[in-house]
C-alpha cells in the first residue's frame, strides 16, 4: 500500500481524531486539521504531536478552521508546500445543535449550514485544483445515518445540514469521476460515547420560545428524547470501526473504493434508505445516458 498525503478536518476530537490517529498508524501521512491549534484546541494539538514522536507516527497538527476561507487556503498551501500534493481529504468537521427546530433562529441555522456544508466547499474549491491537475484524488465524506434513517425531533438544525452535505457529496462524486478522483461516503449511525457531538451540542437561542414548548405539549420532551434515543444505542458501543472502516477503504485498488459505508449499532435503516435512493440516482443516469459517471475514470 503507498503511503498517502491525508488532510483530515475536525481532527480535535471524536471521528476525526480517530480517523487520523487510524490513518496514520496505516502508514499514511496525516494532516489533523483543527481550529486554535494554539489556543482552545491547544491540548488536543500537543497529544497529537506526542503520539507522533511516542510511536514514530507521520501525524501533525494542522490549523484549519473550515468556516474560514483564508484558513482553508491556507491550510492547503501549507500541505502542498510541504509534500507537494494532497491525496486524500476526509470531510470530518461538523457541529450538533439540540432544541426544539422554532426556537433556533436563521443565523443559527445558517451556522450549521456553514460547518457542515460550506465548510466542505471552501476545502474542495481549495484543494480540488491540485487533484484535477493530477487527475488523481479521493474525497470522503463523513455523512450521517439521519439522511436516510429514523431520527429523533429536536436535532433538525444538524440533520438538515448533513442531509445537504450528503446531497453535495453525491453530486461531486459525479463531476469528479471523469477527473479520476474517487468518492466515499461514510455513513455512521449515532454514538453516545466515543464523541463529543451531543456533550458540544449549540442549543436554540429563543430561549422564550423553548419555554413555551417546555410550558406545554412538549413539557419534558428533550429528556424523553435523549434517554429514549440512548436507550437503543447498545452499551458497547463505539465509533473506533468508523476509522477502521475508512482505512480499509483507503487500501483499496483505484476502482474498487466503495461509494458507500455504512456502520450504525442502532440499526436505524438508513442502510437501507441509502440503496434505494443511490439505486434510483444511478438508473436516471444510466438512462440519460451518463453512466460513466458512476465510476471513476482511471488516468
Amino acid at each position: 500500500m503507498s503511503k498517502k498525503v491525508i488532510l483530515v478536518t475536525g481532527s480535535s476530537s471524536g471521528f476525526g481524531r480517530l480517523i487520523s490517529e487510524a490513518l496514520a498508524r496505516a502508514g499514511h501521512k496525516v494532516y489533523a486539521s483543527m481550529r486554535e491549534i494554539d489556543g482552545k484546541n491547544a491540548v488536543n494539538a500537543q497529544q497529537i504531536v506526542e503520539l507522533s514522536r511516542a510511536d514514530s507516527l507521520s501525524i501533525k497538527p494542522l490549523e484549519l478552521d473550515v468556516q474560514s476561507e483564508l484558513s482553508v487556503e491556507q491550510a492547503v498551501t501549507t500541505i502542498i508546500d510541504e509534500c507537494g500534493m494532497i491525496d486524500i481529504i476526509v470531510h470530518n468537521a461538523g457541529h450538533m445543535m439540540f432544541g426544539p427546530s422554532e426556537a433556533f433562529t436563521p443565523e443559527q441555522f445558517a451556522q450549521q449550514y456553514d460547518v457542515n456544508v460550506l465548510g466542505t466547499q471552501r476545502l474542495n474549491r481549495a484543494a480540488l485544483p491540485f487533484m484535477r491537475k493530477r487527475r488523481e484524488g479521493y474525497l470522503i465524506w463523513i455523512s450521517s445515518s439521519s439522511s436516510a434513517g429514523g431520527t429523533p425531533p429536536y436535532l433538525s438544525p444538524y440533520f438538515a445540514a448533513k442531509a445537504a452535505m450528503d446531497s453535495l457529496a453525491v453530486q461531486y462524486a459525479r463531476e469528479l469521476s471523469r477527473w479520476g478522483i474517487e468518492t466515499t461516503i461514510v455513513v455512521p449511525g449515532a454514538f453516545t460515547k466515543g464523541t463529543n457531538h451531543f456533550a458540544h451540542s449549540g442549543h436554540p437561542e429563543d430561549i422564550e420560545r423553548v419555554n413555551e414548548y417546555e410550558n406545554g405539549p412538549y413539557a419534558n420532551f428533550s429528556e424523553q428524547v435523549q434517554n429514549s434515543f440512548a436507550e437503543i444505542v447498545p452499551e458497547d458501543a463505539r465509533p473506533d470501526p468508523v476509522a477502521d472502516m475508512i482505512v480499509d477503504a483507503v487500501s483499496k485498488p483505484f476502482g474498487d473504493k466503495p461509494f458507500r459505508i455504512h456502520y450504525d449499532p442502532t440499526n436505524d435503516g438508513a442502510d437501507l434508505g441509502f440503496a434505494v435512493l443511490d439505486r434510483l440516482r444511478a438508473e436516471m443516469l444510466r438512462r440519460v445516458g451518463l453512466a460513466d459517471l458512476l465510476t471513476p475514470k482511471a488516468n
